[in-house]
């Protein structure tokens, strides 16, 4: 499936980057293929510009945030670096530099503005009228918990390929054989699987191997140990895994796997502990789970990012009865698609969109 190709994906949120990367100004990223801007507005939130200037078409992301008076500052409004022209959030032309003062700016000087908002620590894009709220974290606020921000990343991969990863508890003892995959054990733990209507809930408990290195992690000693693992899917490209160990530690991490372009996704990774600092220290957590992501990022970079969603083009990939959370993820993409008159693309065949019959 080629992501920029499936209109429907510009119609939900995806998470950019860490608010703090803003503070000192503008920053451009590439969503499902469309170069953007995010700068921190006057009112201290975040925005979202075509990375286009409509003078010259210099990239708004050369330039800075400017204050009312136009001095440069950390947020305001965005300053082109070329000549000037400043723009506000809604993508409006508000000063000239090279006008007098009391010159009316034409209402046609604007570029294209997205909708962009703060949650969670992050700056969300949607390039078109969201079909779906930011999906729930409920962690975030719970003084139960701590928040540790792990990665944002780009991966040269796609958001179904990491996904399918994610819940795929039949490559541990192989990718993850020099972390707390259990090489003795290959053939997976069966998962409980239960859908709605924006994905489905996924369970298992699985063995690991607990390292004395690990203790502090899974707050256990014994040298194989196990994971109550609750997992969840939501549309079109998040998952939540909810990992309880025996001690009664929680080790909750959320993914947003974002559609940069056919070919690159970027992993953003938080990490939420029922413990405390002195319990386990944040950075210990940091490189525990950077070292699995590593394994992970490594072999997903080696496959062919055009995953296929729609299982009826036979003779592409083939599947085994551990690949069902991956099956199910297909399978709501399709509904999805199908949902909004489209067919899955993919390389070889014309870049269309293909009506379809609308799924009931």
């Amino acid at each position: 499936m080629l992501v920029t190709q499936q209109p429907v994906f510009r119609k939900f949120w995806h998470a950019i980057m860490p608010l703090a990367d803003l503070a000192h100004g503008p920053k451009p990223f590439t969503l499902l293929g469309e170069d953007i801007v995010l700068f921190i507005d006057a009112d201290g939130q975040p925005a979202a510009l075509r990375d286009r200037c409509c003078h010259r078409t210099a990239k708004l992301s050369k330039g800075w945030c400017v204050d009312g008076e136009g001095k440069a500052c950390g947020q305001g409004a965005i300053q082109c670096g070329y000549h000037g022209w400043t723009y506000d959030r809604s993508g409006q032309v508000i000063r000239i530099p090279q006008y007098e003062p009391d010159r009316k700016i034409s209402p046609e000087y604007k570029t294209t503005a997205y909708r962009c908002t703060a949650r969670y620590g992050y700056a969300w894009v949607a390039l078109e009228e969201p079909l779906a709220d930011i999906p729930a974290i409920p962690e975030f606020t719970d003084p139960g918990y701590r928040t540790i921000f792990q990665f944002h990343e780009e991966w040269q991969t796609s958001p179904m390929r990491a996904l399918e990863n994610s819940f795929d508890n039949s490559h541990f003892s192989f990718v993850h054989r020099a972390t707390f995959g259990v090489a003795a054990s290959p053939k997976p733990s069966k998962y409980e699987l239960v859908e709605n209507e924006n994905g489905f809930h996924a369970e298992t408990v699985i063995e690991a191997v607990n390292p004395a290195k690990f203790h502090a992690i899974s707050g256990v000693t014994d040298p194989i140990t196990t994971r109550h693992m609750r997992n969840a899917y939501f549309l079109p490209f998040s998952r939540r895994l909810d990992i309880e160990y025996p001690s009664g530690v929680r080790h909750i991490i959320i993914n947003c796997f974002t559609p940069i372009d056919d070919g690159r996704m970027q992993l953003c990774q938080w990490l939420f502990r029922n413990d405390t600092e002195a319990d386990c220290a944040a950075q210990m957590l940091i490189d525990f789970d950077e070292e699995i992501t590593r394994e992970d990022k490594d072999i997903l970079e080696s496959t062919d990012p055009d995953a296929l969603v729609d299982t009826r083009r036979r003779g592409v990939e083939y599947s085994m009865e551990s690949d069902r959370p991956g099956m199910l993820i297909r399978k709501h993409l399709m509904q999805l698609l199908a949902k909004h008159g489209e067919a899955e693309v993919y390389r070889g065949m014309n870049a269309v969109t293909i009506p379809i019959s609308k799924a009931a």
